[in-house]
Formats: structure tokens, sequence, C-alpha cells
């Protein structure tokens, strides 16, 4: 099986509202040691057998690409932030599950030397390739710290944008994640993030397949559930825009089945009150 890449549940209950039955910290645990893989190989989410340049050249400019130095491109995303966060000079943005810091250093390029860009992955190995890639990419105004996404290592309204790329559906308890979220942007700051979301109800085997689950495939949440979980964390203007054209590259993530038929990735923004 060949999965792509880089979830609501009171985590004292074994089967969560995604109904995966895999106890949240052994879920954790499989993603940050799939990750942890995936950055000491430098391979792509997909396998051997995938071309990650591939899923890049259909989510970024050629401008882009060339702007980073290859090694942060490890072809995990679904989408792409930078080009929806409508960044501004000076900014201070945050990356959840940054990955070796493609996205980041796009950023920096953006809110240039008078802003910053913190970077926060969960998994050592990723946040050493991130830090080697600082030096390469010679951005002073970026940095990168270790910790959950449910658990965010920056203080209270700290930054003005929130980005990620395919990375939230990996949570098990994603309203956590927008609540921390929602705490660290200043007034008026804003989330936009790319990630996949759920279209179909997957088969079960799928759904509780550990591979799967850390993949980005069985932790994708419905659009409906998505938006009430921003809304009750406190967002105004939610806006969840699936991108039809990705299904060319998600129905390349499984040999067995096309998973374009159950996922779809999707910007997804919103907007804390300015207040």
């Amino acid at each position: 099986m060949k999965y792509g890449h880089s979830t609501m549940s009171n985590e004292t209950t074994p089967t969560n509202a995604d109904g995966i039955d895999i106890d949240p910290d052994e879920q954790r645990r499989m993603v940050r040691e799939r990750y942890g893989d995936i950055a000491a190989e430098s391979s792509g989410c997909c396998g051997d057998t995938a071309d990650p340049d591939e899923q890049t050249r259909a989510l970024y400019s050629d401008d882009e690409i060339r702007d980073v130095d290859p090694g942060a491109d490890l072809g995990l995303g679904c989408g792409n932030p930078t080009a929806i966060a409508s960044l501004e000079p000076g900014e201070a943005v945050l990356d959840l599950g940054s990955g070796a810091g493609f996205d980041c250093f796009l950023a920096a390029r953006e809110v240039g030397q008078d802003g910053r860009v913190i970077g926060v992955d969960m998994t050592p190995a990723m946040i050493e390739k991130a830090r080697e890639n600082v030096v390469k990419n010679e951005a002073e105004n970026v940095e990168f710290r270790l910790g959950e996404i449910e658990h965010l290592p920056v203080a209270d309204g700290s930054v003005d944008v929130i980005i990620s790329n395919c990375v939230v559906n990996l949570s098990p308890d994603k309203p956590q994640v927008f609540r921390e979220a929602f705490r660290a942007l200043r007034p008026g700051g804003r989330l936009a993030i790319s990630d996949v979301v759920l279209t179909a109800r997957l088969p079960s085997d799928v759904r509780n397949d550990p591979g799967s689950l850390s993949a980005c495939v069985a932790g994708a949440s419905p659009i409906s559930e998505l938006e009430s979980m921003l809304d009750t964390a406190g967002f105004d203007d939610v806006s969840i825009e699936p991108k039809e054209e990705s299904e060319s590259f998600i129905r390349e993530w499984d040999d067995d089945r096309d998973l374009s038929e159950y996922l779809v990735s999707a910007n997804i923004e919103g907007r804390k009150p300015d207040r």
C-alpha cells in the first residue's frame, strides 16, 4: 500500500469522533516515527517509487521551487499555504508541522527581514534537518521549535499568520489544534492552511490502518466538522475551499484504490476577531 504524505476526540475514549480505534498517544508515536524515517532518508511520503518533485510541481510555481534549497522539499504537502496567506512584509508567521522547512522558507521570502517565521514540528529528526536548511537557505529570520501542534511552544497573541500543509489531519485532537492556533494569533490574525478533507466515508480497513492514519488519509475530517471546530475555537470568516485539481496526485497515493473518491485537498481559512 502506498499512501500520500505530510480528529476530533475526547482522548479518554477508545474510539474517537473519526471512528478511529487507535489510542491518541499511539497515533502520535506512529506519526513521529514515520516522519522521523522520512527525515532520515530524505524520501517523499509516497514511498520509494513516487516522485515528490511531480507533486511539488503541481502545487508550487517554478520560481518558488527554485528559491528554496532542494533539501527542504520532501514532497509532503497537499497544497501551497503561502499562496493563500497573503503575507505582508514584517509579519510573524507560524507553520504547524513545518517538516524540513519548505513552506517556512517561502514565507520568509514574503515577510522579509523585518518579519519572522517559526516552524513547529514534533519530530526531532525533522527539526534537525530544518535547522540545517536554515543555514543552506541563509534564512536568518526563520527558526524551528520542537513541539506538538496541540501544545504550541509560542506565546499568546504572538503571530500574525498561521500556515500548515497537510498536517492538521494527523492530529488525534483537531479541536485543540484550532484552539491553540487561535491562542497564538494576535487579534485580527489569520489562519491559512492546506489540508485534506473527507468527501466520503473511508472503508473501515483504511480508516483503522496504521499506515493510512500516519499518512494523511484516515485522519481527514468532513468540511462540515472542520467548520464547526473552527467556529467553536472562535474564528470568524471561515472558508473551506476544496481544490479539485488535487485529485490528480491524491489518486496516486494508493496502489489498490483511488483515494480521490474519498479525499480532496482544500484551502482552509479563518480570522481571529480584531478585538
